[in-house]
């Protein structure tokens, strides 16, 4: 990505301070912070659903989701009960939403195509969810379909009314980093992605950190050795080991990149430990 400077005649390439410093920036005054803080951020799955279902839905290449009951009134509200006792009352979706968010299409597929899962039935429930802020119990839509060996569960909250970490921080870059290890207090093992130009010397890639007192951002440099001023590039990964000054603690862990914390696009812990 490049962007024109002000003062400048040329565009020049973003270093990693340039996405760490925008990270940080808008990390602290997007209102993503209080989110992560205060809010409900699951760190899981938002549907359960026995083996046996999860089996047939994933070994179908063509499915769609279709409403072929009734199905209940909408609560206008509920709570989320956190294990420590702590409570939020929340917007919840109802259960035709939920049934949408389940759905590979934007669309629903007709009630009359046989390829289709038919849900015949919804109630209100609750169920178990691991979050930011520890086990709770949420409000969550349990959908029985007419031909399927059991029924889905999906968490009822409507998180786009209540505000997510993403919402906040907005229109975002795919990351660079994919995940990190914490192998000791100070010490992280970064996994990350780049671009490679094909019939070319291997780039030469630099591994980040910039650390604030809230937060540790992530990033990589990657510096072209291009000899023909072509480039037909490939994707590749890479991994290395960051130390940092300080302890990493319960600071959140920034992508440079994406300037969201690289728990919510990775399927690792979002604190250490």
């Amino acid at each position: 990505m490049t962007v024109l400077v002000s003062g400048d005649h040329l565009p020049r390439q973003l270093t990693f301070d340039d996405y760490a410093g925008r990270a940080v920036w808008t990390w602290q005054t997007s209102g993503a912070a209080e989110i992560w803080r205060n809010g409900f951020v699951p760190t899981e799955d938002l549907s359960q659903m026995q083996q046996d279902v999860e089996e047939q839905i994933s070994s179908d290449e063509e499915y769609g989701f279709a409403v072929a009951g009734p199905l209940p009134a909408t609560p206008k509200e509920a709570r989320v009960r956190w294990d420590d006792g702590s409570t939020m009352q929340v917007p919840v979706i109802s259960a035709r939403q939920a049934l949408i968010t389940l759905s590979p299409y934007d669309m629903e597929a007709s009630a009359q195509d046989d390829r289709a899962y038919k849900m015949t039935a919804a109630t209100f429930t609750t169920m178990r969810l691991r979050t930011l802020r520890g086990m709770a119990t949420v409000p969550a839509w349990r959908l029985y379909f007419s031909n399927l060996p059991g029924p889905i569960d999906h968490v009822a909250v409507d998180r786009a009314t209540l505000g997510t970490v993403e919402d906040a921080v907005g229109d975002h870059l795919p990351p660079d980093v994919r995940g990190f290890e914490v192998l000791d207090e100070r010490t992280l093992r970064v996994s990350y992605d780049y671009g490679v130009c094909l019939g070319q010397k291997m780039p030469t890639v630099h591994l980040w950190a910039d650390e604030r007192p809230d937060v540790v951002v992530l990033g990589i440099e990657v510096h072209e050795h291009i000899s023909n001023g072509l480039c037909a590039g490939v994707g590749a990964s890479g991994e290395d080991v960051v130390r940092l000054q300080e302890p990493l603690g319960s600071r959140v862990v920034l992508d440079a990149k994406s300037r969201l914390p690289i728990c919510l696009h990775w399927s690792g812990p979002c604190r250490a430990g």
